[in-house]
């Protein structure tokens, strides 16, 4: 089932607010409102979200003040900025104190909907990258400084290497194709004709690396027809 984000909007006009909640449950999200930065405040930090829509211009305390208490007490909390189009200064301003990105008013409901998902999907993606893999009794990976070691052997990972482990531990209950690979990993455009054999070369020195027996893989295992999955029991 698809996971059903949480967003509080904290914005004081009406007409927008009322737009923006019709907006985001046709969408699929679960919805909250305040109308004012000193209640949105107190909402954010009781409700277990995980995006908010914080207008600069409120009443009581403003958005720059909320972003910042925010920062401080919810660090892993999404925040994007709704900030008039002139304002460059807001914008740095904002972006200093933690937000996570900022829409200028007035704004395109489709650019505002996919800048949402695109810091909701950052924001996960961050949480869900684990800083240590362990794969098994066999290996034990430290992702932060790009090592680990493999029964005996202590060996070094590039970053690449590293950061596609890392993708399918957090997507490691489905096969991941190589062209989800290519895209995730290596930034590249779905619409291109991408030339997979690069994510095999890859796969291959992962094992090398991370299995005894790298003809005979036991954690880096390869769907036909799917793509790979990493295995964390041998």
């Amino acid at each position: 089932m698809q996971m059903r984000y949480r967003i509080l909007i904290i914005e004081d006009e009406a007409p927008i607010r009322e737009g923006l909640v019709d907006v985001f449950l046709y969408h699929g999200y679960t919805v909250e409102t305040a109308v004012d930065g000193e209640s949105g405040l107190a909402k954010a930090l009781g409700g277990s979200f995980d995006l908010v829509l914080l207008d600069i211009m409120l009443p009581k305390l403003d958005g720059f003040a909320v972003c910042e208490r925010l920062r401080v007490e919810e660090p892993d909390l999404a925040i994007i900025m709704l900030t008039a189009r002139s304002a460059d200064d807001d914008i740095v301003q904002g972006l200093a104190l933690g937000a996570d990105d900022y829409v200028a008013k007035p704004f395109s409901i489709t650019q505002l909907v996919a800048r949402v998902k695109a810091v909701l999907r950052r924001t996960r993606s961050e949480k869900e990258t684990a800083q240590h893999i362990q794969l098994g009794a066999q290996a034990e990976l430290d992702c932060l400084n790009l090592s680990g070691r493999c029964g005996e052997r202590r060996v070094a990972f590039t970053r690449r290497e590293m950061t596609i482990l890392q993708y399918l531990h957090a997507n490691q209950e489905r096969p991941v194709s190589r062209e989800e690979l290519l895209c995730e990993v290596w930034g590249y455009a779905r619409n291109l004709a991408l030339e997979t054999r690069t994510v095999d070369i890859h796969i291959a020195k992962l094992r090398r690396k991370i299995e005894a027996d790298p003809s005979q893989p036991h954690f880096l295992i390869t769907v036909r027809g799917a793509g790979y999955r990493l295995q964390t029991e041998a």
